[in-house]
């Protein structure tokens, strides 16, 4: 019997579509930059703070991206914040955070009807969880799930910045696990991306579930146990997986 149902955050609870990510990235340095101006913190030009940000970002995403290890965008902020002379505070550190990432957020949707499901499922005694690649702070994507009215389904979320791993590495799937005092075999897990979320839920032994609106999404080798076009179909399909 299912006991519990994970699931990915971008693209699957959260819909954020087709984004043009250098124009999010120059408006969420814009905020940060008024913020910290009106703190009377001391800056370069902007073009500076800009590119230096940029720069620091993509070159910890390429390295991740390598090594399989995640970085906390949180670190980078603190350490570039005291090279440029500032001194902040942990609560202001965060507002920075949140500043970076508020243009995303604006972009983001979730289906119609998603609380409805996430209390049907709940009805049904099923635990809840999130586990995300994502170098966002935990505390900016917390901030973004309770605007959204979806924080409290979830008391356990594990965002791969604060773990160290990414998914499809079977240990970021391991922990959300054992913290729900679940076998894989127990749970099921959601996602929309067949390389790493599918191939990461299948390789510990979890249920896996594509969501895969267009009904496009293959790979030669990788083979989800279930397809849905809409996270309204999981009762349906729960029901279906513990009939006996």
């Amino acid at each position: 019997m299912i006991r519990g149902v994970l699931f990915d955050l971008g693209d699957t609870l959260i819909d954020f579509g087709r984004l043009d990510i250098d124009r999010l990235f120059a408006e969420g340095a814009q905020l940060a930059y008024d913020y910290l101006r009106r703190l009377n913190q001391p800056l370069p030009d902007f073009s500076i703070f800009h590119r230096r940000q940029l720069r620091a970002i993509r070159y910890r995403w390429l390295i991740s991206r390598f090594t399989g290890k995640e970085f906390n965008s949180m670190e980078i902020l603190g350490r570039i914040s005291r090279e440029m002379g500032q001194n902040l505070t942990t609560r202001q550190t965060e507002e920075l955070a949140w500043l970076w990432y508020e243009p995303l957020s604006k972009c983001a949707k979730v289906e119609e009807g998603l609380t409805g499901v996430l209390d049907e499922l709940q009805r049904r005694s099923l635990q809840l969880a999130i586990v995300s690649n994502t170098f966002v702070p935990g505390a900016v994507l917390d901030r973004h799930l309770n605007q959204l009215g979806l924080l409290d389904y979830f008391p356990v979320r594990i965002y791969s910045c604060d773990v160290n791993y990414r998914k499809p590495n079977w240990r970021i799937f391991s922990i959300c696990l054992e913290k729900m005092n679940l076998l894989p075999k127990e749970a099921m897990f959601v996602g929309d991306q067949l390389k790493v979320d599918i191939a990461g839920a299948k390789r510990i032994g979890m249920i896996s579930v594509l969501k895969d609106p267009t009904g496009k999404k293959k790979h030669w080798r990788i083979r989800p146990d279930y397809r849905i076009t809409s996270l309204k179909q999981l009762p349906e399909l729960i029901d279906q997986r513990d009939l006996p």
